[in-house]
């Protein structure tokens, strides 16, 4: 039995919380696109929709058509480690995880992601706009990670996570200055010195 695998991931540029790193894995022949209708680019997505399509995955992997993981790697680490060498780790082990054997299926990823050596794979730049197991991986990416960034809200709630996720808007700048970081916050990506 052949399999596809999608990959992506959500969260590098945000100044808190996790990047996160989804891997879609389904058999070879199935249709993705049809099975998801709707399914695009998580970014073009409204959220509404982008948790109706998580929620179908969810029933779709019970159902046992879909196999998924998400992997998230918290804010301390990628200080420590630096988020490429995070992303890199996640992806190989989110790849190793649904198919242990390399030649086993192909593995498709989106723009700068790489997949263990001894995989058959293909690197499609906006991958997640064209490949239907990409878009599935973002969407997994994506919402898994946002869900955490609301939960996280109601432990730090004057950052207004809720809202924005996370990334550097003015009223996240604002609160940080006001406030200053929280043990989420990702110590080297923020220069307050240069905050709008």
């Amino acid at each position: 039995m052949k399999f596809v695998l999608g990959v992506d991931e959500a969260g590098r540029g945000p100044l808190a919380g996790p990047v996160a790193v989804g891997i879609v894995c389904v058999e070879e022949g199935f249709d993705i696109a049809a099975a998801f209708p709707g399914l695009n680019d998580s970014k073009k997505l409204s959220e509404k929709k982008r948790e109706a399509l998580f929620e179908l995955l969810l029933e779709r992997e019970k159902a046992g058509d879909v196999r998924f993981v998400v992997k998230s790697v918290d804010a301390a680490t990628i200080d420590n480690a630096g988020i490429a060498v995070c992303v890199r780790r996640s992806v190989h082990e989110g790849i190793r995880t649904l198919m242990p054997e390399p030649t086993s299926g192909k593995v498709f990823l989106d723009g700068a992601l790489s997949a263990p050596e001894g995989y058959e794979h293909e690197v499609v730049i906006g991958g997640d706009a064209l490949i239907p197991a990409i878009m599935l991986a973002s969407i997994a990416a994506k919402v898994a990670r946002d869900r955490l960034m609301i939960k996280l809200a109601e432990e730090y709630p004057v950052y207004g996570f809720e809202k924005h996720k996370g990334y550097g808007t003015k009223v996240h700048y604002a609160a940080l200055k006001e406030h200053g970081l929280s043990p989420i916050h990702r110590r080297s990506f923020i220069h307050l010195d240069r905050a709008r």
